[in-house]
């Protein structure tokens, strides 16, 4: 992210429409941005599909002007996925086991040793990585390049595709994008299935209740997949076994919780650990995405990731990142805050976008405040390097107006491969200028279509 002028995702400088976004631009003039935005939204209505806890949840924002990606380039990003997911699944294992790629000096020691994801002493998983969610970003060079990995609980899958039922029927484009809906159930289906040895498992989504940011999708999620949604206190430990409300023992979590720890920083069970931890241990209880996948997901891990892939496959990155610095390193960090008026800084174990500083954007005080922070403790922040993040024309007042966007494509992990769904969510920010465009700070979505 920057304050750069990024380049328009839908239309050329000149202001005409970019020939594979012209079809679905023009169903939106077609129809009148203004009358379909207004449609959309008496729908998002009707589906009761809000957004944040309980007692801060809104109407989530669906922009009815789709963001059309070439299929060549979302083969490319497929691919690259595929290619990132497998390296990152092999650092988690790694990490819980003989730790090759900190020998090798890939990972400094520390950021492995200081990982508050990590969840030593149960059974190693048949996959770690169930399902992902990166954040990718469109910079001013045209690249599509990697913001963050999202391998913990990604979430606005379900966002997605009820956008892809509320935008792509209203505009009527043919040929339209290609179909996602069966093939999303599909993917999660046989993402389960692959997370156990046993033949008929009995499988429930784990939320979190009115602490949930997405519980409208945490309920989509189980009629998709014709599971019960349960939260932890519904769940009883019974000696080295986990029962459901009904009494049946569960075998399968699909864990959906904004908590993504056993135990607190003082290593003793929280909440969730003392209901799980017993069956977790005894091995009666599998959980998708595992705990200790958010090793993969610190970011502390991320400057790493490439070379994550060059150690554990001998390839080059299909997928960049976008390059980025762990401060914990005292090289990189006097680098950084030598140039911090440059540069993006992160949080360690922040999401949502909060404790983000854009440098470019930020006044001395704030520079001063970020500057002492990282002194303080420089092995809890990362810095990335900015992006003139791109725009798309988006509905605002009636009117289609260019605001920032980022892409969210999604991936499972399937026993016989990675399956990375065509499309997935673009996220758009709602305010001129604004370069966060995370939901919980007032960002919405567009359906995200693949074509050609």
């Amino acid at each position: 992210m920057s304050a750069g002028q990024g380049l328009d995702e839908a239309l050329l400088p000149d202001g005409g429409d970019r020939p594979h976004a012209a079809a679905a631009l023009a169903a939106v003039r077609a129809y009148g941005p203004g009358a379909l935005a207004a449609d959309v939204a008496r729908a998002v209505a009707g589906l009761g599909m809000e957004h944040g806890p309980a007692g801060e949840a809104h109407l989530f924002t669906v922009d009815p002007v789709p963001r059309v990606l070439e299929r060549a380039e979302w083969a490319e990003v497929a691919a690259g996925l595929t290619q990132r997911l497998r390296a990152l699944e092999a650092f988690v294992a790694d990490a819980h086991g003989p730790r090759e790629s900190v020998r090798a000096g890939v990972v400094p020691a520390e950021v492995v040793d200081t990982n508050r994801y990590l969840a030593p002493g149960l059974p190693t998983p048949r996959r770690w990585i169930g399902m992902a969610g990166p954040d990718l970003v469109r910079g001013a060079d045209g690249r599509l390049v990697v913001l963050e990995d999202n391998v913990r609980t990604p979430s606005l899958l379900a966002f997605a595709l009820a956008a892809r039922d509320l935008v792509a029927p209203r505009l009527g484009v043919e040929p339209g994008p290609v179909p996602v809906r069966a093939a999303a159930r599909d993917a999660m289906v046989r993402m389960l299935a692959a997370a156990t040895d046993l033949p008929d498992p009995v499988v429930a989504v784990l939320g979190d209740g009115p602490r949930s940011s997405v519980p409208w999708e945490i309920d989509r999620f189980g009629e998709m997949v014709g599971a019960p949604v349960v939260l932890p206190s519904q769940l009883t430990a019974r000696g080295e076994d986990l029962l459901l409300p009904d009494g049946r023992r569960v075998d399968l979590l699909w864990r959906r919780t904004s908590e993504e720890r056993l135990t607190g920083d003082d290593g003793r069970p929280n909440e969730l650990g003392e209901v799980l931890l017993p069956a977790l241990r005894a091995g009666t209880v599998t959980v998708v995405n595992a705990f200790g996948t958010g090793v993969a997901d610190d970011k502390r891990t991320f400057p790493y990731v490439e070379d994550l892939v060059r150690f554990f496959l001998d390839e080059e990155p299909r997928l960049r990142s976008q390059p980025a610095y762990d401060l914990g390193d005292p090289a990189q960090c006097r680098a950084a805050l030598d140039r911090l008026p440059e540069l993006v800084l992160k949080p360690r174990s922040g999401s949502g976008g909060w404790g983000v500083l854009i440098g470019p954007r930020a006044d001395a005080a704030q520079l001063e405040r970020a500057r002492a922070a990282v002194l303080a403790a420089p092995g809890e922040w990362i810095a990335q390097e900015p992006v003139a993040l791109s725009t798309h024309p988006t509905v605002v007042g009636g009117a289609l107006v260019p605001r920032h966007v980022d892409y969210r494509p999604y991936a499972f992990c399937t026993g016989d491969g990675t399956t990375v769904l065509p499309g997935g969510l673009t996220r758009v920010s709602l305010t001129e200028g604004e370069l966060v465009v995370n939901a919980s700070q007032g960002g919405g979505a567009k359906d995200t279509w693949v074509v050609g």
